[in-house]
């Protein structure tokens, strides 16, 4: 029998104009942005916010930009990035965010493909910027969210908005949610990159229905550590709290994340899974290495489990202080997106006391389709489909896998001016999400992995390279892994890993072990560790040989490994 699913009462928006109106007279002056490195403009309560917008808003339409003109954004998270994203929206621009962690080429290839007339910027891209003046000329208006000399022809957006006429709320344009108002694109070399189009209703409904399902008020406070232009930073990150009253405090970096978080005391962490399993490491790694903690943690952990079963929530939280303390002792949830976390990292958060959930979307779907709930949730699931949205799963197999499909009014518009690829990712109005997945019979949603990640074996199973992937990287000597199909010429495909070792792990080893590293004793100790996961994996599922990688792979914001590029070196 399925559990009856609790809903919260959110307020109603009808777009994220609309939504940054309501919480100015909602919110008025308390905080809603702040930056932990300097920055000109570094503080904004709701009220300031609001105001700011505006004055933005009032500059750009000063030098001619007309509404529905693209402009693109790209700098580090902070105030201004903010700003300029939501200035656009109110204004009824359109915003194309661009990754900045992009190179040159790709930078320029996205500003090229999206049109973009106008780009706000932060004083790391001044040099690119200046270097492309030259042969981008679609490209008129150039702002800078700093003071530079890199170009006189550069404005400033700090004077710009001091400068700017005073405008009110009745200034601000008519919008109609269901127009193109955001232009995101996925990486890619030049007219290869996919730019989705989304909505400010596609916005609007994701926003009203997470919130519907996970309560965040105006006491929260998030820590914002991913960057700002992906969707999911940008939606659950940014707009999510702005929605809600709650405050939003930019990290100084990832390295800074756990004193950041003590800073603030912030009550909300969103994270990618890396981060979490990091986090997870360094926990039980302090455990392990304190003889009285490795002693006493464990059963306290068992006798919790039972406080916690006949319903004392807080125990853990009394019992394990000290560690809630090392993350400011506020800490109400930890939310992972971007990939799916590892069951056993979730569940062991969960038995120190600290609520974990995880949700499931992409950027085409602005970005949530599915969310687990503080009291009902499955840590080895992607979640419950979000109130707007349907979820089915397209020509299942025998055990009820299948592309996993999806309707809703988060879902995009299509690929900007890329009809074949909009043609191939929809049949009727479902959007083919290219993830396999079934759905259990309570009801949740669980992804195995990509479609185009498939590996066939040889009795015609299905081998999803994320499954073996979760289990390896628990190892305490692997950092990272990338599971792949190789062609032998005895046994036809096989199954291949290619690892990175952890670093601190092997020097540790050496150093208890009074042993020198070397390659004989990495690939000796891979092996052991291989060995030991083959026994918990299915036969058709094992590993049958492994190369010990140099270099970290390279990555995706969201931190997922860019597996093409992997397959281009093989």
């Amino acid at each position: 029998m399925k559990k009856t699913i609790n809903y919260f009462d959110v307020p109603k928006i009808q777009s994220i104009q609309d939504m940054i109106v309501q919480s100015a007279n909602k919110f008025n002056s308390k905080l809603a942005l702040e930056d932990l490195n300097a920055t000109p403009i570094s503080y904004l309560t709701y009220r300031e916010l609001l105001d700011s917008i505006l004055q933005f808003g009032s500059a750009l339409k000063e030098f001619g930009l007309k509404e529905r003109t693209h402009i693109a954004v790209i700098g580090e998270n902070r105030v201004q990035w903010a700003i300029s994203f939501l200035t656009c929206l109110c204004f009824n621009y359109v915003v194309v965010p661009i990754d900045k962690n992009l190179n040159e080429n790709e930078i320029m290839n996205i500003i090229h493909e999206s049109d973009a007339e106008a780009i706000i910027f932060s004083e790391s891209y001044a040099s690119i910027l200046a270097s492309g003046k030259s042969y981008m000329k679609n490209l008129k208006h150039y702002i800078c969210m700093d003071k530079t000399s890199e170009d006189k022809k550069f404005r400033n957006m700090v004077d710009l908005m001091k400068n700017a006429r005073r405008f009110t709320v009745g200034d601000l344009p008519k919008i109609d949610p269901t127009d193109l108002t955001e232009i995101i694109f996925t990486s890619g070399s030049l007219g290869r990159a996919k730019g989705v189009m989304l909505s400010q209703k596609n916005l609007a409904v994701n926003l009203m229905d997470m919130v519907s399902l996970v309560q965040i008020t105006d006491k929260d406070r998030f820590l914002s550590v991913l960057p700002m232009h992906h969707t999911y930073e940008c939606t659950c990150g940014m707009l999510c709290p702005l929605y809600t009253g709650a405050s939003i405090h930019y990290a100084r970096s990832l390295k800074t994340v756990v004193d950041d978080i003590q800073k603030v005391k912030a009550t909300i962490l969103l994270g990618v899974p890396l981060l979490y399993d990091k986090m997870f490491k360094r926990i039980t790694k302090g455990i392990r290495d304190d003889k009285v903690k490795s002693k006493i943690v464990p059963p306290l952990v068992k006798v919790t489990n039972l406080f916690n079963s006949v319903g004392l929530k807080n125990i853990k939280k009394k019992i394990f202080a000290e560690l809630h303390e090392k993350f400011g002792g506020n800490v109400r949830i930890f939310i992972a997106g971007g990939a799916a976390p590892d069951p056993l990292v979730a569940k062991g958060l969960r038995e120190f006391g600290f609520n974990f959930i995880q949700g499931y979307g992409l950027t085409e779907t602005a970005p949530i389709l599915t969310l687990n709930q503080l009291d009902n949730f499955k840590d080895d699931a992607a979640g419950i489909p979000l109130p707007s949205v349907e979820i089915k799963i397209n020509e299942p197999d025998e055990n009820g896998s299948g592309e996993v499909w999806a309707k809703g009014p988060n879902v995009m518009q299509g690929y900007y001016k890329n009809e074949a690829a909009t043609k191939n990712t929809f049949h009727e109005s479902w959007f083919k999400t290219g993830d396999i997945g079934y759905i259990d019979g309570d009801g949740f949603l669980h992804i195995n992995g990509r479609k185009k990640n498939v590996i066939i074996s040889r009795s015609g199973k299905n081998i999803f390279p994320e499954e073996i992937e979760d289990i390896l990287n628990r190892s305490y000597f692997i950092k990272e892994s990338l599971i792949f199909g190789e062609k032998d010429l005895k046994q036809g495909e096989i199954i291949a890993a290619q690892i990175v070792v952890d670093a601190e792990a092997f020097i540790e080893y050496a150093e208890i072990n009074k042993v020198k590293i070397s390659n004989e004793l990495i690939n000796k100790i891979i092996s052991e560790e291989i060995e030991k996961i083959n026994k918990k994996l299915s036969q058709f599922k094992h590993i049958k040989k492994f190369y010990v990688r140099e270099q970290e792979f390279e990555k995706t914001t969201t931190q997922k490994i860019k597996r093409y590029l992997v397959n281009q070196e093989s």
